[in-house]
């Protein structure tokens, strides 16, 4: 029978009249005396060591590896500049983009690059993004000719020239078949 405390306090919905506590849970190690968990724990921490198996190198946790410093590779600074023009130029989605290797042909450049725009405007843009792209590589040019009509603007940064033309322009002059001429790559290419 239930005593006047119980009838007293209300009953929450849900909740069983006599709550029973959960049997605990316990591992056959908690079970032992503390001498005997000791056993079993350095059993553990000393496992056999498998046949075949190669020795694990610890290291402690306070040591951190160095890195060594890698070797730098020397970047070619033609190279180095071709990528930046051809970076630029399709960036902003020259037509046709070429080069052309001059090196035994010209004493002026190494390489040449034509690329076509697709109106005076994008030629002009073309030309400026190469600019701006060379200053921000330390690369600035050396000069810059046709911007004012922008039908062919020559972008001179030393070892690399490049000519950024209009479509007619381009076809009319025929660069590529001028610095071409006995070549065998450009006569298969072509």
């Amino acid at each position: 029978m239930a005593t006047s405390e119980q009838r007293a306090r209300p009953r929450k919905a849900g909740t069983p009249k006599a709550a029973k506590a959960a049997p605990r849970k316990t591992s056959a190690t908690a079970k032992k005396s503390a001498p005997a968990r000791k056993a079993v724990a350095a059993k553990k921490a000393v496992a056999p060591k498998k046949k075949n198996a190669a020795p694990r190198a610890v290291k402690p946790a306070a040591v951190k590896s160095v890195a060594k410093p890698r070797a730098k590779k020397k970047v070619d600074p033609t190279e180095r500049l071709r990528d930046v023009v051809i970076d630029a130029l399709d960036g902003l989605k020259a037509k046709d983009v070429q080069e052309i290797d001059v090196r035994g042909k010209s004493s002026v450049a190494d390489l040449m690059v034509v690329a076509s725009g697709t109106s005076t405007r994008h030629v002009k843009s073309l030309a400026d993004e190469v600019v701006k792209k060379a200053k921000q590589a330390g690369l600035p040019p050396i000069g810059v000719e046709g911007q004012r009509e922008a039908e062919w603007v020559l972008v001179d940064l030393g070892d690399v020239i490049v000519h950024v033309m209009l479509p007619r322009t381009r076809e009319f002059y025929g660069l590529e078949r001028l610095w071409t001429v006995g070549d065998a790559e450009y006569a298969a290419a072509v």
